[in-house]
């Protein structure tokens, strides 16, 4: 199967572009390794605090340029950012639950390259998708109109023992500091 996602390369600069977002195209376990050593370095906690962080941003920027260029809002932007991570090898995203109105979703991985790659190691390893969730959420929502902000975690991984599938949830900010409270 051929990716659905347009391709363009720059014959005279090498750089590829999707939807006129500049691309890296590299082998899964190079970025893998690097995200471990990376881990390795800083300790699991710290660098899921960076990644959360960075990839909130980022994928703030992209549902944003994505919607201005597919036309896109509300719900289809988020269908379409899960569409094109599944396309691009991270895994299969799956939306089981969104409703912007309370700020929630609840996505399953299926297939997720870092299982792939690092097996069944039993802790969660995919916490670099989190801040994802929480960005084009947040994105939708400010396009909305909506003040509502919400927080992103990972409830489940397929490197856990006994687990297939990965979860993520996220929910309102407020929602999280009430539950870690109660």
């Amino acid at each position: 199967m051929a990716p659905e996602l347009p391709i363009e390369v720059d014959a005279d600069t090498g750089i590829w572009t999707t939807d006129a977002l500049p691309m890296l195209y590299v082998p899964r376990h190079f970025f893998i390794n690097n995200h471990v050593a990376v881990e390795e370095a800083l300790g699991a906690e710290k660098y899921a605090e960076i990644l959360y962080d960075a990839g909130y941003k980022s994928a703030w920027h992209w549902c944003k340029k994505e919607a201005e260029c597919h036309g896109l809002e509300g719900v289809d932007v988020f269908e379409h950012y899960m569409k094109r991570l599944s396309q691009r090898g991270w895994g299969l995203f799956i939306t089981e639950d969104i409703d912007l109105d309370a700020g929630t979703c609840r996505v399953r991985l299926e297939h997720s390259a870092f299982v792939y790659q690092m097996g069944k190691v039993g802790r969660k390893i995919e916490y670099m998708f989190t801040g994802w969730f929480a960005g084009a959420m947040d994105q939708i929502l400010a396009a909305r109109g909506s003040d509502l902000r919400t927080v992103a975690e990972q409830t489940q991984s397929g490197a856990e023992e006994g687990c297939d599938v990965g979860y993520f949830v996220t929910r309102p900010i407020a929602d999280i500091s009430n539950n870690a409270q109660g």
